[in-house]
């Protein structure tokens, strides 16, 4: 057996074998990695878009945050106007019917006197009447007393 020939036609093996790697073997292997490159450039790229959205999220959230305080701060200031205004009304009705109260107990009180001073005075007028009584038993003299009981009816 020659080298040359042995070699010469492992040569020819070995260029068929290449051209059918190339013709039937290489084209799916390179459509599997170009498929698998693709692949992970579109994972790449989605991560990416995710963060980025994932940051605007924060962002949006975040402002909605501050808003919700915001809304919240303006609710709880109205809450307190509105409880000071309920107070404020509550003081005044109070005030009003302390007043009311009061001017029923000055009339009360005004009518009790004027009462009482009728009643003095009709006392005042059978103590009158009474001493007068006593007067005139002890004298006779009635035109001497009549100018003391005259006086006495008009102070009433």
């Amino acid at each position: 057996m020659n080298v040359n020939v042995t070699f010469v036609s492992e040569m020819i093996a070995f260029v068929v074998f290449v051209i059918f790697c190339m013709k039937f073997v290489w084209p799916p292997i390179i459509a599997a990695i170009e498929t698998r490159q693709k692949t992970i450039a579109d994972g790449l790229a989605a991560s990416d878009r995710a963060a980025k959205d994932l940051a605007l999220a924060q962002e949006k959230a975040t402002a909605q945050l501050k808003e919700a305080k915001a809304q919240a701060a303006e609710i709880i200031e109205a809450a307190k106007k509105r409880e000071a205004q309920l107070i404020e009304d509550a003081a005044d009705k109070a005030q009003a019917e302390k007043e009311k109260i009061l001017a029923a107990g000055h009339t009360e009180i005004e009518s009790e006197r004027n009462r009482a001073k009728e009643e003095l005075r009709k006392q005042v007028a059978v103590l009158a009447v009474a001493g007068a009584e006593k007067i005139l038993e002890r004298s006779i003299d009635a035109a001497a007393h009549s100018d003391i009981l005259d006086k006495l009816v008009a102070e009433l």
